[in-house]
């Protein structure tokens, strides 16, 4: 028994002594925490480089885009071929995804050998000798009949600029084939294809390795978003934000990018933690100072690197008494599956002693563990390099998606990953000591990459098909030049129905005479009451304008207009009106004061003088009974008698856009158009007296409210109107009316989004098909979320946390979606106003008889305002269609309010003006 223990002691002894030995030998082999931290700090500083369109032709990483833009969602389905060209083996499959509607694989595959001859010898023959082999996988499985998508696995650097393209960067591990370098290898393949007439392929998708591991993991997994290979080669890819890539133009959405890490180093950013066996090894290589990472790796190389460590220590006397053999002096003579073999846990020592036999030697059994320690140390550090770079990958994912922890999946592949004992474990603790804030799993990828090749393909043909979809749907939205042009003419003839006596009753564009006649003149002056009705909020304001100096000043004050208020009677809505007014007098102090008061009522009203206006119909969500057909003048001085608090003199009702225009025109005299782009949307602009049929007396220029929302009412522009746009007509308070106004205007253009996101999810083509409950709620999606959305400002995860406060569970890919639609909607918005627009100033220029036109157009209206892009598209539509007009765009700072006092003092100067003559 004692013998036993002692036996024991004495081989735990030895053990430990030749662990320290080789430790000391190899001390500049392990690498601390610290080291490791630092190394990933390395790493992402060389993603930045690689990323960035400046520092990328000098960065050791590449960091290759390969235009694969999204993960398998499931509902990927169809038959597809697939190659593998990249290790000493050749594979060609047959994949069948998702068979009767399952998310399901089915795969049938072979293998072809890959010839030194072919893979050294010319490039020519290599791509003919892949499409022989394909040509015979297709007769064995009867596929020659078929019209099949393929998707190439190409595990070499390729610079990609679209994804059925690759330009072979450099060949890596053994390949070597001449004048491949700088082509393009797909087209490469597809020559040689030709030379096969019965055979009919399209070549969809060229992937690396690496992604293809990414796609086949994410297709079981879609938390899956980065993949690695530790196997012949290494090599990592992971999804990055568009935003972030500079090589590749817009920022919208994600693409997965292609590290080829195994390049990090090659500009000396380790040469720290090289040692003499990497350099030996390196200048040995095919490829002396490329790929130094890699070297420090993966399959291809440890087994040479323990070699040389053997080598070097046998020369020192460290191993085998000194002696060495013929074998351990040839290269290549140690393979990666002898060092796996080696640290196996319990025949590890054993097989240490056979393999060392086998290379000629007599090892001792302290010669066996000392040779067992170096594997380890070899095979730990190329685990601990690889955590070290995926950790600095994991840390920008999470810093991307702005999250405090990050739960992602890795996809695995690659002999040495699958077939080292140890290296799996070792690497999963290292990365989650590296990066404790990522909750990361590990998925192996049964299947290779050669099936990811082919999710890429499926992926790439769902994105397809989606895409003639979703471009279908936004096509409806696209107004060409010619039907502008025919939206012009249009209103052009609606606006000369309206202003003819014997039309105007049938014309769409009501054309409502104002009885304003002149623009402020700048000598107006004193204090004037002003109210501004349009919209769920009601302001009064105090104006006082001085003379001469045009200066304005404004007190105001909103009050809220219930939705019972604004759908109850219109004795309830006048004597809510007046209630705010006393509330406002009060606060202002000026309870008993008389003053001349001008009412902007945003309403369509027939007016017979400058104080009198009867509602033609209400718009904008108002439905208050008794009001249509009566004098809301009238109703405002009854409902003021009602309270028999005050007395105020109602000089003006105004349109709102009649306010924007006198607002303008105060600061600039050419200012003779007014435009609201908000809620609703409307036109005003001067008129010749002449032109007014309805009015009697041809001199001078009168304001017209032209109304313009109910153009379209007859039918006239049903040519562009969308099954969308019917669809928020006959849902709305007045179907049939407006319809210009329900395509334009803010009011409405929420609804459309929302109708054209429906549909688009019944399509299967958003948010995985499910519509929420929120998503069918009419009004949820308000015009405000479409200029949020549209922000050039706006990254897709602010998108993706708007469409969430909506219920709406998005993906990027979705977000990208909703802003082309948002995009699509607001633009036909804004042109269609452009159209109409167009069609006033030419009118203008015409009338007056000149060749070209100066005028300035008062803007005013949240959407005009607030939309990133509705102003600029607008503007550019006028300048298109009307371009012997210089149209100035001038923002109404102070809103129709102030105009309503304006119209107020200049109807009181031409008041006084007409008594003193």
């Amino acid at each position: 028994m004692f013998a036993v223990h002692l036996m024991a002691f004495y081989f735990s002894k030895l053990k430990e002594d030749q662990i320290k030995k080789v430790d000391r030998f190899l001390y500049h082999m392990r690498l601390s925490d610290d080291t490791l931290l630092d190394i990933m700090r390395r790493f992402r500083a060389e993603m930045e480089k690689g990323l960035a369109k400046d520092t990328n032709p000098t960065a050791a990483v590449k960091m290759l885009p390969t235009f694969v833009r999204a993960i398998p969602d499931g509902s990927e389905n169809g038959e597809f071929l697939s190659l593998d060209l990249g290790g000493s083996k050749f594979r060609v499959l047959k994949v069948q995804v998702a068979e009767e509607g399952k998310r399901h694989v089915q795969m049938e595959s072979q293998f072809y050998p890959t010839p030194n001859e072919i893979i050294r010898g010319n490039g020519t023959e290599l791509f003919e000798y892949v499409a022989d082999c394909l040509a015979d996988f297709m007769k064995t499985k009867d596929l020659k009949h078929k019209k099949l998508p393929l998707g190439l696995t190409f595990s070499f650097p390729c610079r990609q600029t679209k994804l059925e393209e690759g330009v072979l960067l450099s060949w890596t591990k053994k390949f070597k084939a001449r004048g491949v370098q700088d082509t393009d290898v797909v087209s490469r393949l597809t020559k040689a294809m030709r030379r096969h007439k019965d055979m009919d392929v399209d070549i969809l998708a060229l992937v690396n390795d690496t992604v293809g591991t990414m796609m086949t993991c994410a297709y079981d997994d879609p938390y899956c978003e980065v993949g690695v290979i530790i196997g012949t080669g290494t090599n990592a890819c992971y999804m990055e934000d568009m935003s972030n890539i500079d090589l590749v133009e817009g920022d919208e959405g994600r693409m997965c990018i292609n590290t080829e890490w195994g390049a990090f180093g090659d500009d000396g950013a380790l040469e720290d933690i090289r040692t003499e066996f990497d350099r030996e090894l390196d200048l040995g290589s095919l490829n002396p100072g490329k790929q130094l990472f890699e070297k420090m790796i993966s399959g291809l190389y440890l087994g040479e690197l323990v070699r040389l460590i053997l080598l070097k220590m046998a020369k020192a006397g460290l191993l085998f008494g000194g002696e060495k053999s013929s074998a351990l002096h040839t290269k290549g003579k140690i393979e990666t599956r002898h060092v796996a073999a080696m640290e196996k846990y319990k025949e590890g020592l054993a097989n240490t002693r056979e393999i060392l036999v086998d290379l000629g030697l007599e090892p001792s059994e302290a010669d066996c563990i000392a040779v067992q320690h170096v594997c380890t140390i070899v095979s730990f550090r190329s685990a601990n390099l690889c955590a070290a770079a995926l950790a600095a990958i994991l840390t920008r994912l999470r810093e991307n998606k702005k999250v405090e922890r990050l739960r992602t999946t890795v996809g695995m592949d690659g002999t040495l990953y699958k077939i080292h004992p140890q290296y799996p474990k070792r690497l999963h603790k290292v990365v989650r000591k590296l990066v404790p804030s990522c909750d990361v799993r590990f998925l192996l990828s049964e299947s290779g990459s050669t099936k990811g090749a082919a999710m890429v393909t499926a992926v790439a043909s769902r994105l397809q098909a989606q895409r003639k979809q979703i471009d279908r749907v936004l096509a409806l939205f696209q107004l060409t030049r010619e039907q502008l042009v025919d939206v012009q003419a249009k209103m052009r003839a609606e606006l000369e129905y309206g202003l003819k006596k014997k039309s105007h009753g049938l014309a769409t564009v009501r054309m409502l005479p104002t009885y304003v006649c002149g623009l402020p003149d700048g000598t107006e002056k004193g204090k004037f009451l002003a109210l501004d009705l349009g919209g769920t909020n009601f302001r009064v304001l105090l104006v006082k304008i001085r003379s001469g100096r045009r200066s304005v000043r404004m007190y105001n004050k909103i009050f809220a207009i219930p939705l019972e208020i604004m759908q109850g009677t219109g004795e309830e809505l006048f004597d809510h009106i007046v209630q705010c007014i006393a509330d406002f007098l009060d606060y202002m102090g000026l309870k008993g004061a008389s003053l001349p008061l001008g009412f902007t009522f945003s309403f369509p009203c027939r007016q017979m003088s400058i104080d009198k206006g009867t509602l033609i119909g209400w718009t904008k969500g108002f439905k208050a009974t008794d009001c249509e057909g009566e004098d809301v003048v009238d109703m405002l001085r009854e409902a003021i008698k009602r309270r028999n608090e005050f007395d105020l003199d109602i000089v003006a009702v105004v349109n709102d856009t009649v306010g924007t225009m006198m607002t303008c025109g105060y600061e600039d005299p050419n200012c003779e158009i007014g435009l609201i782009a908000g809620t609703g949307s409307n036109m005003c602009y001067m008129e010749d007296m002449r032109n007014i049929e309805m009015v009697e007396g041809g001199e001078g220029k009168m304001c017209i409210n032209t109304e313009w929302g109910g153009f379209g009412d007859n039918g006239c522009i049903d040519d562009i109107r969308t099954r969308y746009d019917t669809e928020v007509d006959e849902g709305s308070l007045n179907p049939g009316k407006q319809r210009y106004e329900k395509m334009t205007s803010g009011m409405y253009l929420g609804e459309i989004v929302r109708q054209i996101l429906i549909d688009l999810t019944k399509q299967g083509l958003l948010f995985r098909g499910q519509i929420s409950e929120r998503l069918r709620t009419r009004g949820i999606f308000e015009t405000k979320f479409l200029s949020q959305i549209e922000s050039d400002r706006l990254a897709l995860l602010q998108v993706r946390r708007i469409l969430q406060q909506l219920g709406l569970d998005s993906t990027c890919e979705d977000s990208i979606v909703v802003k082309e639609v948002c995009g699509a909607v607001s633009r036909r918005a804004a042109q269609l106003c452009g159209a109409g627009l167009a069609a006033i100033v030419e009118k203008r220029r015409e009338d007056q008889g000149l060749e070209h036109l100066r005028i300035t157009v008062g803007v005013d209206g949240t959407l005009y305002k607030l939309h990133p892009h509705f102003s600029r598209i607008l503007q550019e539509t006028v300048k298109e269609l009307a371009p012997r007009c210089d149209v100035t765009f001038m923002l109404s700072e102070d809103g129709s309010g102030k105009g309503a006092a304006l119209i107020t003092a200049v109807a009181k100067r031409l008041q006084q003006a007409q008594k003193e003559n």
